[in-house]
C-alpha cells in the first residue's frame, strides 16, 4: 500500500495541471506516492499533452463530464494508498507541504482529514482555507453580510472562522475540497463523495460526515497557491444554477428536520441570491452588447522577470513577440533572497498592475509562496516561467 494517492480532477486546464504536476513531483520526492488525474472530458487533449510529459501518473480519460465527486470517486477507488489527497488543477503546492502534512496526520490519529493554507494570487490568505459548517443560522450570516462585517467575532464570523489564527494549526469544521487530504480508514468508514453534489458542495458535505463519525478537522499552516476558478466559468449562468443547486442538496441533506420557521426563510434566501445573481449577469450582457462600456483604454500590465540568464533570454523574446512590458533581473533564491521585495517600495505605487514572473527553476516554489505571503500587495500578482516548455503562467493569462 502507498503512504499517499494524490488526485486531480481536471476540465480544459492542461498548463495549469502541467504546473501543478511538476510542484507534486516535487513535493512527493521521497514519499511512496501515487498520482492520478481524472480528466473530464476535456477540449483541449490535456491527456495526450500530459501523458508524454508525466509517465508516473495514472490517467482517466472520460468519456463524459462526471463532476468534481464521482470523478474523484473513480481514482479513489483505483487507489490503494494510506492517505488520499484531493487537490485542484489550479494550485500548486510549496516543497514540504504535503511530508508535513503527511506528519501530522501520523501524530494525530483522530485527525480524520486537513487542509492547508491557500494563497491568493496576490499572497494573501484565501479565507477558505478554514470554513465552519453552514448551519442555518451560519448561512443566514453569511447572506446578510454579517460575516464579512464583524469578521473576528465568533458568531457573526464562523462561516470563514476568521477569528482563529493563520500561523497555527487549529481545528476547523469545513475543509476545502482544493486541498483535502483524508485518512482512507475514515472513507472506508464514511464513505466516498455524495455524487448527487455535480460541483461545489461535496467538500462541505465530506466534512460533516467526518465531523459526524467522530473525527477531527484540521488547519494547518502549510502554503499552497490557488488560482481559484481557472477550470470554472465563474460569470456563467450554469455556474450559478451549479452553486447554489449544491447549496439546497447540502441544506435538503442535512438540515431537513429543522423547523418550517427556520427552513423557509433559508431555502427562500438561497433561491432569492440566485435570482439576483442571474439578474445581475443579464443587465451586465445587456449593458455590453448595447455598447454601454468605459471606452478608456486600460494600461497594460508590467512584468518584472526574475531568473537564470538562460530564462531572461527566453522572458526578453517572449515579452518582445508579444509586446510585453517587462523588466528583467538576473538572479536566483541564494543571490536575490528578497526577491521583488527588494523593489517594493516602487512596484506598490506603480500606477499599472504587476506581475512578478519567477523562474521555477531558480526559485522553490516554497520560496515564491513566501515571500508573496510575507508582504501581499493587491496590484502586483505571482506569475511563474517554466524554460523546459517556454510558458508564463499567471491568474489571468498562458503565454508562450
Amino acid at each position: 500500500m502507498k503512504k499517499i494517492a494524490v488526485i486531480i480532477v481536471s476540465y480544459n486546464v492542461k498548463r495549469y495541471v502541467e504546473q501543478c504536476l511538476i510542484s507534486l513531483y516535487r513535493a512527493l520526492d521521497g514519499v511512496d506516492a501515487e498520482i492520478f488525474v481524472v480528466d473530464n472530458h476535456s477540449k483541449d487533449n490535456s491527456v495526450e499533452f500530459l501523458r508524454k510529459r508525466f509517465n508516473r501518473v495514472n490517467f482517466v480519460k472520460s468519456i463524459h463530464n462526471q463532476g468534481f465527486a464521482r470523478a474523484n470517486n473513480i481514482a479513489i477507488r483505483q487507489s490503494e494508498s494510506q492517505y488520499v489527497l484531493l487537490l485542484n488543477p489550479d494550485t500548486f503546492v510549496a516543497e514540504n507541504t504535503i511530508k508535513n502534512a503527511l506528519r501530522f496526520l501520523d501524530e494525530t490519529p483522530k485527525a480524520g482529514a486537513l487542509g492547508v493554507r491557500m494563497l491568493r494570487t496576490d499572497g494573501s490568505n484565501a479565507m477558505e482555507s478554514r470554513r465552519g459548517l453552514p448551519s442555518p443560522i451560519v448561512a443566514f450570516y453569511k447572506m446578510t453580510g454579517l460575516c464579512n462585517r464583524f469578521p473576528k467575532n465568533r458568531q457573526f464570523g464562523q462561516y470563514y472562522m476568521s477569528y482563529l489564527p493563520w500561523e497555527k494549526a487549529t481545528q476547523i469544521e469545513v475543509i476545502s475540497g482544493a486541498f483535502m487530504m483524508i485518512r482512507r480508514s475514515v472513507l472506508d468508514q464514511i464513505g466516498l463523495l455524495d455524487e448527487d453534489f455535480f460541483m461545489y458542495g461535496e467538500d462541505i458535505d465530506l466534512s460533516y460526515r467526518i465531523l459526524k463519525a467522530g473525527y477531527q478537522n484540521w488547519y494547518l499552516p502549510e502554503t499552497i497557491l490557488h488560482y481559484k476558478g481557472e477550470s470554472t466559468q465563474k460569470s456563467s449562468f450554469r455556474y450559478v444554477h451549479v452553486f447554489y443547486d449544491a447549496m439546497l442538496v447540502f441544506f435538503k441533506k442535512h438540515y431537513s428536520h429543522v423547523s418550517l420557521l427556520i427552513s423557509l426563510p433559508i431555502k427562500t434566501a438561497i433561491y432569492v441570491k440566485a435570482a439576483v445573481e442571474l439578474v445581475r449577469m443579464q443587465l451586465e450582457k445587456m449593458r455590453k452588447s448595447l455598447g454601454f462600456v468605459s471606452n478608456r483604454r486600460h494600461k497594460d500590465p508590467l512584468y518584472i522577470f526574475i531568473g537564470s540568464e538562460r530564462c531572461m533570454q527566453m522572458c526578453r523574446r517572449l515579452s518582445r513577440n508579444t509586446g510585453l512590458d517587462a523588466q528583467f533581473h538576473i538572479g536566483d533564491q541564494e543571490t536575490m533572497p528578497n526577491g521583488h521585495l527588494d523593489m517594493l517600495e516602487e512596484l506598490e505605487h506603480w500606477p499599472t498592475h504587476v506581475y512578478v514572473v519567477y523562474d521555477i527553476d531558480s526559485f522553490s516554489f516554497e520560496h515564491i509562496l513566501s515571500l508573496f505571503a510575507k508582504e501581499p500587495r493587491n496590484n502586483i500578482q505571482i506569475g511563474t516561467f517554466n524554460t523546459r516548455t517556454h510558458t508564463l503562467i499567471t491568474s489571468e493569462e498562458i503565454l508562450q
